[in-house]
């Protein structure tokens, strides 16, 4: 595979006596939008906290863009949390020049289109807003960097069915189309759509890594059903 942007080699993270990832082995290219796919769990969150650096191996390499989790790698990742990380105090321009800041690759007119899509002025509270609204405003917030890598940890868990679609509308026009999108997730049939690859994690191992259309050509079904009878299988 060429342009490798993700790498990891025997990667493995325990806590105490469980094994969140075991002896990951794979290669994640350019240009691709992959889902991490696997039950609550299965090791997903670990995976992308060591990929952003707030967790460090057990043992095992990971590299992003060619270098070792640092300072280089901090600065061509893009992370969306899996809960809310603004203030409530911030005002939807404060959290633009927040980004603009911190942020080198941050385009704040992309944000601002991405705001103005959203019926949100500069001047409006976060605390004002609803939760879908919020989640939807951070995630403007992440897409608008021009970045190598974007994480996406359960970008469209409990959310409803259009902030969904607005969520994966927003993925899919505005990310950098040389830089890869990992999405962690469980609701595969939500995403399944936009995906390039899937990744399945299964009790912190991969039991399988190809691309979607490989997987419905030489399965005959889709990503979901495949993931369904994987780990259902896997929970007798």
């Amino acid at each position: 595979m060429n342009n490798i942007l993700v790498s990891a080699r025997s990667l493995t993270k325990t806590y105490q006596n469980i094994t969140a990832l075991n002896n990951i082995n794979l290669e994640i290219g350019s240009g691709k939008i992959v889902g991490l796919l696997g039950p609550n769990g299965s090791g997903k969150t670990t995976f992308i906290k060591l990929l952003c650096g707030l967790l460090q191996p057990t043992s095992g390499m990971l590299m992003v863009d060619g270098k070792s989790i640092g300072t280089h790698t901090k600065s061509v990742i893009s992370y969306l949390p899996d809960r809310m990380f603004i203030a409530d105090w911030f005002k939807a321009c404060d959290l633009m020049e927040f980004f603009s800041d911190f942020y080198s690759d941050f385009d704040k007119n992309k944000a601002m289109e991405m705001m103005s899509a959203l019926g949100i002025a500069p001047n409006d509270k976060i605390k004002t807003m609803s939760k879908g609204t919020k989640e939807k405003i951070q995630l403007a917030m992440i897409m608008s960097r021009q970045a190598k890598l974007y994480l996406l940890d359960e970008p469209i868990a409990g959310v409803d069915p259009a902030a969904r679609d607005f969520i994966l509308n927003t993925i899919l026009t505005n990310y950098n189309e040389d830089g890869t999108v990992i999405i962690s997730t469980h609701l595969i049939s939500d995403i399944e759509r936009v995906l390039d690859e899937a990744i399945f994690l299964q009790n912190g191992n991969i039991v399988r890594y190809d691309t979607v259309d490989n997987i419905r050509e030489q399965e005959g079904k889709s990503v979901d059903q495949l993931f369904r009878e994987i780990f259902a299988y896997g929970m007798q």
